[in-house]
Parts: structure tokens; C-alpha cells; sequence
């Protein structure tokens, strides 16, 4: 099994038609993944690697059965509308891609997506993608095995090296989830760790936070209600005070959102935060062999 996503997956590509967007839809039909549908306005009738182009999203649900969108429209170009025509057109689920969307419209894409069934990953993500059956995004397809290890990220960065360090010791995933690191984000830990709880396949679970905000905290609190073992990392940790790192989201202020906070929450949850990415294949080992 997976969460999100699977080989049933059927996946629509809005701003097919740009560099980024054909680029990375080769790759994800490479790896399997059925990309049904383009979507690009006044480009319809179009067909980009064989998948036919449509001008509203709409167009492109009705006439393929798309249940899935991801988004490579650049932030200068709307990408917050991008969303907001995906989720107006139904879609449960909707991938954003891009980075650089204004805080602003991402506040008013928040409070429209609350009266609607979508479910948002992004934006400023690498996507997401299961074993073997579905990518919708940027993460490497080679670098990813079926296993029963999941993994949810706020960096894109660590994803890769993670999965790989997992795969290359044996240790499979399911789903891996990168959420992005922007300040409003459609999907937060506490949003994706309930999945993977529901998953009997993923026996075990990689978090993977960075300073700022309180993300983690709200996670540490829903992790010990969990039966699936999570083991925690935090970036960041050696970033001077006040310092931002990277993200939007990396901002440490008032006191709040340090990586020492973070650790002790985790560490309150019994969850084993490792000081290096090179310690956490073998606690998940450990993990699995009590599983």
C-alpha cells in the first residue's frame, strides 16, 4: 500500500508547455506514473510527449478523469491561481512545485482550500512519490525503492540524500512527502503523519524538520498517539540566533522556532533525533526489528 498516491494515479500537468514542466513530465511518465493531461491556457489541442494539452482544468477533469494535478507554473505567472483553479475544478489532490509564491496569496489560497475537499502539498516542494507506482514531482526516481519506510520532509535537499542512504542500506519506502519549507504550506506534518499511521505497510517513519515555525512541536504532541515508530531530524541546528537558512520558513524569531525547542519536543515524544543524516538508517533499523 502507499498514502497519496498510487499506480491508479491519474495526473494532470499544469504548465505542461514551459521548460520545467515538459522536463519533468518526461520524468515522471519515465518512471511509470500516468500523466493523462496538460493544461496550459490557449494551448489546447496541443500534445507534449504524447499527453494532450487542454486550456482550463476543467476541460482537462472532464475529458481524462484526472484525479491529481501538479503545478509548474512559475510564482510571477500565477501559480497561486494555478491552485485555485485545480481545487475550483475538484481535484483532491493538487502538487505545487513552484517557489517564490507571496505569503499573501498563499493566505488567500489557505482560506479557500478550507471549504473544499483538496488536499494541497506545497508549494516550494519536491512533490511526492511512492515506490515504484506513482512520481508526481522532482524526487529521483532512481534513488527510491518499494520498502516499508516513510518519509516526511520540509527539505527537498535532505529527502534525496535520506531516501538514498535508506535505499543504499536496504531499507525500502512507501511514500515519501516532501511538504516544502514556505511559512503557509498546504500540508504540515500533522496533516501527512495520520496517513502513514493508517498505512499498514509503513512500519516506520522519517520526519524531517528545520528551525522556524512550530510544526514540529504540533507533530511531537500527535506522535505519541502513534503506534508507527517516527524518528526525527532537524536541520539547521548549529544556525546562528535570528538567523533564516534557506526557507521562507527558516526563520527563527522571538525565541521561538529553535532547533533546541524542536529536540526537546521530540525527545519528549520518545522520538531519537540524530545530530547527522548519516546516524538515521540505523535507528530505523532498530526501529523496524521492534516493529
Amino acid at each position: 500500500m502507499s498514502i497519496l498516491i498510487d499506480r491508479s494515479t491519474r495526473v494532470l500537468v499544469q504548465g505542461i508547455t514551459g521548460r520545467e514542466g515538459q522536463f519533468h513530465t518526461a520524468r515522471m511518465l519515465e518512471y511509470g506514473t500516468q500523466v493523462v493531461a496538460g493544461m496550459t491556457p490557449g494551448k489546447g489541442g496541443q500534445e507534449i510527449l504524447g499527453v494532450p494539452v487542454f486550456d482550463t482544468v476543467r476541460d482537462a477533469v472532464r475529458e481524462t478523469g484526472a484525479n491529481a494535478s501538479v503545478i509548474f507554473v512559475p510564482a510571477r505567472q500565477d501559480a497561486a491561481d494555478a491552485i485555485l483553479e485545480a481545487a475550483d475544478a475538484g481535484l483532491p489532490l493538487v502538487v505545487c512545485i513552484s517557489d517564490g509564491v507571496p505569503i499573501n496569496d498563499m493566505v488567500r489560497v489557505a482560506s479557500f482550500l478550507r471549504h473544499t475537499n483538496t488536499r494541497l502539498i506545497g508549494p516550494n516542494c519536491p512533490g511526492l512519490l511512492t515506490a515504484g507506482q506513482c512520481k508526481i514531482g522532482i524526487i529521483p526516481g532512481d534513488i527510491v525503492t518499494p520498502g516499508p519506510v516513510g518519509i516526511v520532509s520540509r527539505s527537498g535537499t535532505l529527502t534525496y540524500e535520506i531516501i538514498d542512504s535508506l535505499t543504499r542500506e536496504g531499507m525500502g519506502q512507501t511514500t515519501c512527502v516532501g511538504i516544502g519549507g514556505d511559512p503557509v504550506l498546504g500540508s504540515r506534518f500533522i496533516d501527512v503523519l495520520p496517513l502513514f499511521e493508517a498505512d499498514p505497510t509503513t512500519k516506520a517513519v522519517v520526519m524531517v524538520g528545520e528551525i522556524g515555525g512550530s510544526d514540529e512541536e504540533q507533530a511531537a504532541e500527535y506522535i505519541q498517539q502513534m503506534s508507527t515508530p517516527v524518528i526525527g531530524f532537524i536541520s539547521g541546528r548549529t544556525a546562528p540566533p535570528g538567523k533564516r537558512m534557506g526557507h521562507a520558513g527558516a526563520i527563527v524569531s522571538g525565541g521561538k522556532g529553535t532547533a533546541q525547542a524542536k529536540v526537546a519536543a521530540l525527545a519528549a515524544a520518545r522520538v531519537p533525533v540524530p545530530d547527522s543524516t548519516s546516524e538515521i538508517p540505523a535507528l530505523v533499523r532498530q526501529a523496524l526489528s521492534r516493529a
